[in-house]
């Protein structure tokens, strides 16, 4: 009699949590602003809003003390690098502005992404710097063959890219993603 009552948990237990998922309940803490920009980008969606959700909790005028800027956590240099990089004019100005800081972020995830193409690598960059991870890889303290990291010796950073890593896994579990 246990094991049946057991399965009768499982199944109660499990149709509740689809429930709620479905009407939005636990998904509240997982929302998907600006999806145009996200979509466009060519990143993996749950990725971009993991990385959101950890670097600003969704708040536009976010702002570090170390003055990264927006839902993205810019930092005005980097902004106006990538612009550089793409061609693009850039507008300090409007760096709280949601489109725009995640329009520029994702351009920065993805070119980072494409200098590190391990998703961990390209977190730790898009935290610490992608000219310290680049140091980390050169050393084999850190790295075994220069393009992945076997460990990461800020524990700031370590954290960041486990937030990030299990903020995507929920993204991908409430949307059904595939990446």
């Amino acid at each position: 009699m246990k094991k049946g009552m057991l399965a009768v948990f499982w199944a109660v237990a499990g149709a509740v949590l689809i429930f709620l998922v479905g009407v939005g309940w636990i998904g509240a803490g997982y929302r998907r602003p600006f999806r145009t920009a996200v979509e466009e980008s060519g990143l993996s969606p749950a990725l971009v809003y993991a990385v959101m959700k950890a670097e600003s909790g969704f708040r536009e005028d976010a702002v570090s003390r170390a003055g990264a800027v927006g839902l993205m956590q810019l930092l005005p240099a980097t902004a106006e690098f990538i612009c550089r990089e793409k061609g693009m004019e850039f507008f300090p100005e409007r760096l709280k502005e949601g489109e725009y800081n995640v329009r520029l972020g994702c351009l920065y995830l993805g070119y980072l992404s494409e200098r590190f193409p391990q998703t961990e690598t390209a977190l730790a960059a898009y935290n610490a710097g992608e000219g310290t991870v680049a140091r980390w890889l050169g050393d084999e303290r850190y790295s075994a063959d220069g393009e992945a990291l076997k460990a990461i010796p800020y524990p700031e950073t370590e954290r960041y890219v486990q937030k990030v890593l299990r903020f995507r896994k929920n993204y991908l579990f409430f949307y059904h993603e595939r990446t």
